[in-house]
């Protein structure tokens, strides 16, 4: 999969196209690229996908945008395993802001990907002040030569499948639905980084990961797998909030205990992977009640662990 930073001024060849913010890329996209595969390939097209960084909701209201499911690089590492072969990832700025609908259609669509078949949701909207729809899409696709075509909702157990019903599911600590709608367990990776060391004065030492994102879309503390630690997911419990025991207006913070671990990971890359929440994040009146706690978590964990049929990451 090629990925290219912003739109070209002309496209090198044409393309079939969607286009979408692409977040957590769920079950629901993974139909929607399915379908876009099989266009491309029955006209001899590269399946390409237009994003967009920051997405619009963080340019337009950054403290009111919804939680990110999946970083940047997280989210093309997912579009690699999907039948995509370009992806480009347009700059959302206040100059691609104030695109009009019909500049957008001429000079991205057309004139920067040669899009010959276009694919988007049934609610996308596009264009300065979302004026453009695809009805508009629609009218202006024999003008500029490209087919357009509408993917209708997918729905799993009746929810339809989108990436606001995900994060209301990781909100309200239903993982086991999330990880329906996702079609995998739902995981954040990130980078190893030195943190104060409180988990190894504790005496359970934990790995901090880097979020990438301004907030996380679930806190509490969780059952986790941890990949990139050895040539197997390891066991874990983690703790992803604001450590309120231990620090007064923190930062969101994921930590992970490795059970039965003893090794230096810092600077390492990991995936950790959310298989069940344990309990919400909680203030405790002393550091020994919250030492005692996570005796407590720990122990659930080797208990959820030691099930006949412990639950299978995928």
């Amino acid at each position: 999969m090629q990925v290219f930073r912003g739109v070209p001024q002309r496209a090198d060849r044409p393309l079939a196209l969607t286009i979408g913010n692409f977040d957590g890329v769920h079950l629901g996209h993974r139909a929607m690229l399915a379908s876009l595969g099989d266009a491309a390939h029955a006209r001899g097209l590269p399946a390409a996908l237009l994003t967009f960084e920051p997405q619009p909701q963080e340019f337009f209201a950054p403290d009111q945008a919804p939680a990110r499911l999946t970083s940047l690089r997280e989210k093309l590492e997912l579009l690699a395993q999907c039948a995509v072969q370009r992806v480009y990832v347009a700059r959302f700025d206040y100059r691609f802001a104030q695109l009009s609908a019909e500049a957008f259609v001429a000079d991205v669509l057309a004139r920067g990907l040669d899009a010959r078949w276009l694919l988007v949701g049934d609610d996308f909207r596009f264009g300065a002040r979302r004026s453009g729809d695809f009805g508009l899409l629609q009218r202006l696709a024999p003008r500029f030569g490209f087919e357009v075509h509408a993917m209708h909702s997918v729905a799993i157990d009746g929810m339809r499948v989108s990436s606001t019903a995900v994060r209301a599911c990781l909100d309200a600590g239903d993982l086991e639905q999330a990880h329906r709608l996702l079609g995998r367990r739902y995981s954040i990776t990130g980078r190893v980084v030195r943190g104060d060391n409180l988990g190894e004065k504790l005496g359970y030492p934990t790995a901090n990961v880097r979020l990438n994102r301004l907030r996380a879309p679930l806190t509490g503390i969780f059952v986790v797998e941890v990949g990139g630690v050895g040539p197997h997911p390891h066991p874990g419990v983690a703790s992803l909030g604001l450590r309120p025991t231990v620090k007064e207006g923190g930062q969101p913070t994921l930590e992970v205990h490795l059970l039965d671990f003893d090794g230096r990971i810092y600077g390492r890359r990991i995936t950790v992977r959310f298989l069940t929440k344990l309990r919400d994040e909680a203030k405790f009146a002393t550091v020994d009640e919250l030492v005692a706690q996570i005796g407590r978590d720990v122990e659930a964990a080797r208990r959820y662990f030691d099930r006949p049929a412990t639950a299978a990451s995928n």
